[in-house]
């Protein structure tokens, strides 16, 4: 499968790192590939959870669209929130 990163998800990167977070496409990929925890949503996206650090998720949301993986956003979450 390909990754195609939407032009949202591309700025998310600079974003997080002005928020403090340092995530790398390769962080986004591996979430997909191997996630904590994954919710198929109604609307055909996927949400992918992995642990970002000790107190924070990164949380992916993305879609495949044939053998392509879509990227849409992807944003840090508290992990007691997410229940990982």
């Amino acid at each position: 499968m390909r990754y195609h990163f939407t032009k949202h998800a591309k700025e998310k990167f600079a974003r997080m790192r002005q928020s403090g977070f340092s995530v790398t496409q390769k962080k986004v990929k591996d979430t997909i590939a191997a996630p904590l925890k994954s919710e198929p949503r109604d609307d055909g996206t996927v949400i992918a959870t992995s642990l970002l650090d000790e107190p924070h998720v990164l949380r992916v949301v993305y879609r495949v669209d044939r053998d392509i993986i879509v990227i849409i956003t992807f944003y840090p979450g508290r992990r007691k929130a997410y229940a990982v």
